[in-house]
């Protein structure tokens, strides 16, 4: 058989790079970065290479299985989908639509079956018991964009190949490739942003892979961005410095950000941050001089104590000096099939309804998950007694790993869409394997809507679909249709009403996901109505995309609150800064207990998130794992570089080997993100082989962003010790 040659785009992280498949004889014998791709310029990094072992991992699952003690056996599809149906629409019957939980993680926004058919096996169930990874990820920047321009996806992004300066916190997109950025190809772009005069200032407690490239990098006490990004408003409405330009047209409020940032000067961030107060206001002159600028935070500020505050901070120095919607500044993409503008949009709702044990507000329809153990170890009415998990991992996804174990093996049913065996679907009673993303087309969503160019591009599969397998979306609509059947509509609605939805929803399970993207697409922005003309049929016939153009302003037709203006400043956000300055002078009086440590997460290139450990190109070589300390804390401690040591934390302790780096603030110390595969009962052999700890055994379920919920995993105090010292002393 002859080589053949086929083009796509990656789907394992945000950069949705375009790859050049070479296959032969069913095997992959290549792939490389696509070179025509308008977006990704053949930009390639080490994940999209192992997109090959995903493909051919023996440990993947492909036929549905069922728990039976603590074996596992094959069954039938039909078999799997009518038990599921009964026991979940008993479960129902029972104890009420919110006694059923589902938690969808990180990889259900990279298939776009996930996005476009989960709501036809979720939304049968009625129920307000939903989770994700949002909450340990993205969701301030959520709430902030639906608290100021009405939409939860009116999420703006740096224009960085028309920047002058950026100020980043918290992100490392030499690792990333971008997050909620998609920015492939970063190096090169930041290269040719520096070689205009552009400057990129970096303010993070560790010297990241992006510090290594940045003009600056300033180390800053975990927790404390929150201080220095109120500092910067203070100067620049100090200072006089306040340029909004045309945003002051439709901008209702900067007036009152400016009385409300008034105690933050920045000697008092410099007492907290570690940064002194001339540098702080240096960056803030620079800041506002510089015409196209971009002000950007992310895990490191959204995932805190002051995530919400901190992404609203960021939010206000981008409008105050003119920089939002600006180009080379903070600017919103227009995708094709737009997901904010689309018939089907959720711009969002807030503590609408809250959890039922601790009272934690829901965002867009979802609870924050830092609350899901406790919803299933709570007796009461609405005790989750079930739960469904879809592409996701949160034993070691979200905090407080192990109380989340304990709360699994108590469920009285659980299933789950994911073809691995891993470390939360072992506790499943079935887990159903989708096909691979070799095996099914892909369009990016979500993505699109954060990137640094208009694109658009269709992948076809690269390998059929193999006999007997499903994909995602045929799994959800065969699941939805027998719970549809098994429940009883809600006899509240009229009659008109019930008989359209299951008019709407039955259309729905029959189209499609490239159905639903040609009509999408057809009615967009670059559809019928423009130029562009764009229809499923033209991507096809462009298989290395189709390039948009840059990003344009975009306010403000892409204002979505009711009177299509920006709300700077609302009353939550009002309390929020008041409650801050009191929590600042708490910490500026309180001195650091003794031995206590601030604990950081990280990530690698060639890691994303829990999933991506089981391929071993992407592993081998020197380990990744290991707690980064500084060695003055070490020597402080009595700790040597490669010691085995214990970490503590209020909710539990890990033991793992520390290595000695001065690229981390003293005081401060480091764990990437998504390990931990030693547990009993995982099925996938190179993970285990490279084990690691959990960061998420040491997270804080209690310990969040008050605003959001969202989960604060990284500021979390620790101690570290000898672990032969502490084991002793526990014997």
């Amino acid at each position: 058989m002859s080589e053949r040659t086929h083009y796509g785009a990656c789907n394992l992280c945000e950069a949705i790079c375009g790859l050049e498949f070479k296959v032969r004889e069913g095997h992959i014998v290549s792939i490389k970065g696509d070179a025509a791709d308008p977006l990704s310029r053949g930009h390639i990094c080490p994940k999209a290479v192992a997109l090959q072992d995903l493909h051919e991992d023996p440990d993947r699952l492909r036929r549905p299985q069922k728990r039976v003690g603590e074996s596992w056996v094959e069954v039938g599809w039909d078999e799997a989908f009518d038990d599921i149906a009964d026991r979940l629409a008993t479960i129902h019957a029972t104890h009420g639509a919110n006694s059923i939980a589902a938690y969808l993680g990180n990889p259900s926004v990279h298939n776009w079956g996930n996005l476009t058919h989960s709501s036809a096996f979720l939304g049968p169930l009625k129920t307000r018991s939903r989770y994700s990874a949002t909450s340990v990820d993205q969701l301030p920047h959520q709430l902030v964009a639906y608290w100021l321009y009405g939409h939860q996806l009116a999420i703006s992004v740096p224009d960085i190949d028309r920047s002058r300066y950026i100020l980043m916190l918290g992100a490392n997109p030499m690792a990333s490739n971008g997050s909620l950025w998609t920015v492939p190809d970063f190096r090169n772009r930041l290269k040719a942003m520096q070689a205009r005069g552009g400057k990129l200032v970096l303010i993070d407690p560790r010297r990241t892979e992006t510090a290594e490239v940045a003009d600056e990098h300033h180390f800053i006490r975990p927790g404390a961005d929150a201080a220095l990004l109120l500092a910067l408003l203070n100067t620049i409405f100090a200072e006089d410095l306040a340029q909004p330009g045309r945003l002051a047209e439709f901008s209702d409020g900067l007036d009152r950000v400016a009385e409300a940032v008034r105690p933050f000067t920045p000697e008092r961030a410099a007492a907290v941050t570690g940064i002194d107060a001339g540098t702080i206001r240096r960056i803030a002159r620079e800041f506002a001089a510089t015409g196209a600028a971009a002000a950007y935070g992310r895990m490191g500020v959204s995932t805190q104590a002051h995530g919400t505050l901190c992404q609203w901070a960021l939010a206000m120095l981008n409008i105050a000096t003119g920089n939002l919607d600006r180009e080379g500044g903070m600017m919103f993409p227009r995708p094709a099939m737009d997901l904010v503008k689309g018939p089907g949009s959720k711009p969002g709702h807030y503590a609408v309804w809250k959890s039922r044990v601790r009272g934690l507000p829901e965002f867009g329809g979802e609870l924050p998950v830092a609350a899901l153990a406790e919803e299933i170890l709570t007796p009461g009415d609405g005790q989750v007694r079930a739960l469904i998990t879809i592409a996701g991992n949160p034993v070691l996804s979200t905090p407080n790993g192990r109380q989340l174990e304990t709360a699994l093996g108590a469920l009285d049913f659980m299933v789950s869409v994911d073809y691995y065996r891993n470390e939360t679907t072992r506790f499943a009673h079935y887990i159903l394997p989708p096909t691979g993303g070799l095996e099914h087309d892909h369009y990016d969503i979500i993505f699109h809507h954060f990137a640094v160019r208009n694109t658009a591009k269709y992948s076809p599969a690269i390998f059929p679909k193999p006999q007997g397998a499903l994909h995602d979306w045929e799994i959800f609509t065969q699941l939805g249709r027998r719970l549809r059947a098994r429940l009883q509509p809600d006899a509240r609605k009229p009659l008109l009403q019930r008989l359209t939805s299951r008019i709407k929803d039955g259309i729905m399970m029959r189209m499609p996901p490239h159905r639903m993207l040609d009509l999408a697409i057809r009615n967009g922005a670059y559809g019928k109505n423009s130029a562009h003309k764009l229809t499923l049929a033209k991507l096809r016939a462009a298989p290395h995309g189709i390039d948009l153009g840059p990003l344009q302003p975009e306010l403000p037709r892409r204002l979505f609150t009711r009177d299509k203006r920006i709300h700077c400043l609302n009353d939550a956000l009002t309390a929020e800064i008041a409650r801050y300055d009191r929590v600042l002078a708490e910490q500026q009086a309180r001195a650091p207990q003794a031995g206590e440590l601030w604990l950081i997460g990280r990530r690698h290139v060639r890691s994303n998130n829990s999933w991506m450990h089981n391929a071993q190109r992407l592993v081998k070589g020197k380990p990744r794992h290991q707690l980064f300390m500084h060695p003055q804390d070490l020597a402080a401690r009595g700790l040597t570089d490669g010691q085995t040591v214990r970490v503590s934390s209020r909710v539990g302790s890990v033991d793992i080997e520390v290595q000695a780096t001065d690229a981390i603030m003293r005081g401060v110390v480091s764990l990437p993100h998504g390990w931990g595969h030693a547990r009993p009962g995982v099925q996938q052999r190179i993970a285990r082989e490279h084990a690691g700890q959990s960061v998420n055994d040491l997270t804080d379920d209690r310990y969040l962003d008050r605003l959001s919920g969202n989960a604060a995993l990284n500021g979390v105090a620790v101690t570290v010790e000898s672990a032969g010292r502490a084991a002793a002393r526990a014997a």
